[in-house]
């Protein structure tokens, strides 16, 4: 008895468990510019740079570079990278920053001196993506700034140039320097009803950016580090694993029935 079909038959049932088990994991990665939003519960443990809900948050690298902004340093920032982790309680949206900075600039008392910061941008509408320096007059953006003399503000943008102070700020921060990084949390409501503020629900991801300040390296203003627009996955997202893993299953039956009966037509077609 010629083995060789039942065989060949047994290596694509193989292929098909691990096409099912593994293709669909590797599809539904996290795609490029996704910072992930993680549900908790208890928001006393995202406060503080080191709560217990942040084990909770995976986070994710965002890429910086020199802002090109016409000032004096504006294309010799020195911050590379910057991790950004986020989560939302039922309140509030939390968001994580840590990047590597071997000098704690907490200073500003001499004309000289510039104390080290990190910004985090968000539309103002949050279907539309503003210009990336900034937003414009027509498509606003707010942000969450913090520096180093523990000063945290939440601002509001048209356009570089244009930034001004909101009232009535519910951004709350907390700050360590640890090991050679920064660490810091910002936070605010998830609705904020009054003008210019953008608000946050669990029906629609929603674009960040970042921008980070060294300031032993004389940056401030314009002369910073920032990144591409990334966006908080706050959204439902597509389709979960079990739907595809129904499709690539699907898929794989038909690969083996195909191939069984062209086997069996060969085999017909030599005689055996």
């Amino acid at each position: 008895m010629d083995r060789k079909p039942t065989l060949l038959a047994a290596l694509l049932a193989i292929g098909l468990v691990v096409t099912t088990l593994v293709v669909p994991a590797l599809v539904s990665a996290r795609p490029a510019y996704e910072i992930p939003v993680a549900n908790v519960d208890n928001s006393t443990t995202l406060d503080t740079v080191d709560g217990e809900g942040w084990d909770e948050a995976p986070s994710a690298g965002v890429s910086l570079s020199s802002s090109g902004a016409a000032v004096p340093g504006g294309d010799e920032s020195t911050i590379d990278e910057v991790r950004v982790a986020s989560a939302r309680t039922d309140e509030r949206l939390y968001i994580r920053l840590s990047w590597a900075d071997p000098t704690r600039d907490t200073s500003a008392d001499d004309v000289r001196q510039f104390a080290d910061a990190v910004a985090v941008q968000v539309p103002v509408n949050e279907s539309a993506r503003p210009p990336i320096a900034m937003g414009s007059t027509d498509n606003r953006v707010n942000v969450w700034y913090w520096n180093g003399l523990n000063v945290s503000q939440e601002l509001l943008a048209g356009g570089p140039g244009t930034t001004t102070v909101l009232s009535d700020s519910n951004l709350e921060s907390n700050a360590t320097y640890q090991d050679g990084r920064w660490h810091v949390v910002l936070s605010r409501p998830l609705d904020d009803v009054s003008d210019n503020r953008t608000s946050f629900s669990a029906e629609q991801d929603v674009d960040v950016a970042v921008a980070v300040w060294n300031g032993s390296s004389m940056e401030r203003s314009g002369a910073k580090a920032t990144s591409e627009w990334h966006y908080l996955a706050l959204g439902p997202g597509p389709q979960g694993p079990p739907y595809e893993t129904i499709l690539w299953l699907v898929a794989g039956l038909g690969i083996v029935f195909t191939t069984l009966v062209t086997i069996e037509g060969v085999r017909r077609t030599r005689g055996e």
